[in-house]
């Protein structure tokens, strides 16, 4: 299971904002995320805070939905009472766990209560993350056919091995099946991988590579696999079971992929995400990465509003019991300030394709553009106009180069 939360300030049981939060927010788009903390089992690599059946204790899968509306309902209460504006949610993303464990009738009356808390803009752009597994033609349908847009399969690779090694359960010959349903049901597609697993070498990630583009989905996303402490992965390589991640094998991947979307006709628009074109980009996902507002719902959901961030209780028993109590679910807050919201903003917008204004830079960023042009990490053209934008290189250090842009 996930680790610990963060170290903050208790989250006031009431869960009102002070004024500073909610100044401005006209100006910020507003989502909302589902947390679905539910797994049939749980993957090698991941820290998630995430459930299976067993783990539960006092919580079951059937009331999360009702469990949800309540926090939807509250959430509603403390952002009218804090002062923000009525705002439809822009975006709605269904994530976990797995959100296609439930019955796609209990997702659909969950969108439903985000309609009733705040109403859903036109054309907005709802989401759920599913694993190819956990859904057929019927159950797509019925999502499509109750307001969402847009499914993200969790295919991670194409390859039995690299699967076997991530401890991820499907059947790769059933992401074409599941991308077909989803197409004939309406939704917009992503394909959502991971490279540098153990053991996988370059052929298998171009095996990976030519399997999604096969299938022309939307979206892909790509992303270098991170070995958490306390994960089972860790424990198989820390005993030997399995090779240390390779660094430079999974840079060498970064570029293939990169080299073989763009020639496909996908362009990157984050480090780790390419789309079709600019319709297509998530944008749900570009609203954290912009800083807008978002209410994050269920166990552990973190949740942002004008420089405000609070997360709820972690297990799904403890959650429902401050939601039964009347009181919020969250249990740690912070306020950041203005140092902190910068060098956030920062090292957020530096990740996304139209990149960093260079006149909202202090001194020391500014200074370090022509370093970092020199060093090819950022595009030279672009930067000369006014904006930084990474290049390919500058996508596999985009750290460093935050740090240079931080610099004094």
């Amino acid at each position: 299971m996930a680790g610990p939360l963060p170290i903050a300030d208790p989250a006031p049981a009431d869960g009102l904002l002070p004024a500073s939060a909610t100044t401005d927010a006209a100006s910020r788009a507003f989502g909302v995320y589902l947390h679905v903390p539910f797994c049939r089992v749980r993957c090698g690599y991941c820290d998630f805070n995430t459930y299976t059946s067993g783990e539960l204790r006092g919580a079951r899968q059937e009331d999360f939905a009702d469990q949800a509306a309540a926090e939807l309902g509250f959430a509603r209460h403390v952002l009218a009472a804090s002062g923000a504006p009525d705002r439809p949610a822009a975006t709605v993303f269904f994530g976990g766990g797995t959100p296609t464990l439930l019955p796609a009738a209990d997702l659909v009356r969950m969108l439903g209560a985000v309609r009733d808390a705040f109403g859903i803009a036109d054309g907005a752009e709802v989401t759920t993350e599913s694993n190819p597994d956990s859904v057929d033609a019927v159950d797509l349908r019925r999502l499509a056919d109750g307001g969402f847009t847009r499914v993200s399969f969790g295919m991670q690779s194409a390859v039995p091995h690299v699967l076997a090694a991530l401890d991820r359960t499907h059947d790769p010959e059933r992401v074409p099946l599941v991308v077909g349903w989803a197409r004939e049901a309406g939704l917009d597609v992503s394909l959502d991988l991971i490279y540098g697993t153990p053991g996988e070498s370059l052929a298998d990630w171009r095996a990976s590579l030519a399997a999604v583009l096969a299938e022309r989905p939307d979206h892909v996303s790509a992303y270098a696999l991170i070995v958490e402490d306390g994960t089972k992965l860790a424990r198989r390589i820390r005993r030997g079971e399995l090779p240390a991640v390779d660094d430079d094998l999974a840079a060498d991947m970064y570029e293939l992929a990169d080299e073989l979307l763009g020639e496909a006709g996908y362009e990157w628009y984050e480090v780790s995400n390419w789309a079709t074109d600019a319709a297509q980009r998530s944008r749900h996902n570009l609203g954290y990465w912009r800083g807008d507002d978002w209410w994050g719902v269920g166990p552990g959901a973190h949740s942002h509003v004008g420089g405000v961030r609070w997360w709820n209780a972690k297990h799904p028993a403890a959650y429902a019991e401050r939601l039964a109590a009347g009181v919020s679910p969250a249990v740690g807050r912070e306020t950041l300030d203005h140092a902190t919201r910068e060098t956030e903003r920062i090292l957020l917008a530096t990740r996304i394709r139209e990149g960093v204004e260079v006149s909202s830079l202090h001194a020391g960023g500014r200074h370090a553009v022509a370093g970092l042009i020199a060093d090819g990490l950022v595009d030279a053209r672009t930067a000369l106009a006014g904006r930084l934008a990474l290049t390919r290189r500058g996508r596999l250090l985009a750290d460093a180069v935050v740090r240079r842009l931080l610099e004094d």
